[in-house]
């Protein structure tokens, strides 16, 4: 005599698993969301650290992350911005005349320059922020820092 599992015990296994699904995934991207926030950390870190490199040969922040007059920064392997890119933060500065490539770059999450809020750069420091929405909730994760290097989580995204 063969033995094997009804149709009923296998329904009840399958039901355990999708239950026991349903409640890990949320919390796994939860996880990754996190990991993705060192991102920006590092990102800004990096920038501070530009910053203050162009302050002492030119005695005054700027704006520009790239191009003429600029840092000489952008994200490893910046391709022109969005959805192709390898990191997910938008990183710089919103002013009135900012330019993708130069001010700011969009990451992978697609948040827009005005997303930075107020950001500058002048003589005495500057202000550069990071933001995505990780969740894809529609709720930014926003990151600043300063010419002190004070890392300042200004909304977080995953709550």
């Amino acid at each position: 005599m063969k033995q094997g599992f009804t149709l009923i015990e296998l329904m009840i296994v399958v039901a355990i698993v999708a239950f026991l699904s349903a409640v890990a995934i949320p919390q796994c991207f939860k996880y990754q969301a996190r990991a993705k926030q060192a991102e920006a950390a590092v990102f800004l870190a990096s920038l501070h650290t530009a910053e203050s490199s162009y302050y002492a040969q030119h005695g005054e922040y700027t704006s520009n992350l790239a191009g003429e007059q600029g840092l000489g920064w952008k994200p490893e392997g910046y391709l022109s911005g969005g959805k192709q890119e390898r990191f997910y933060y938008t990183y710089g500065f919103n002013n009135s005349d900012s330019s993708e490539g130069i001010n700011y770059f969009t990451g992978k999450c697609g948040a827009s320059k005005n997303d930075l809020g107020q950001t500058s750069a002048d003589r005495f420091g500057f202000t550069i922020r990071a933001a995505a929405d990780l969740l894809g909730n529609g709720k930014l994760d926003i990151w600043q820092i300063d010419q002190n290097r004070n890392i300042v989580h200004i909304q977080n995204g995953l709550d």
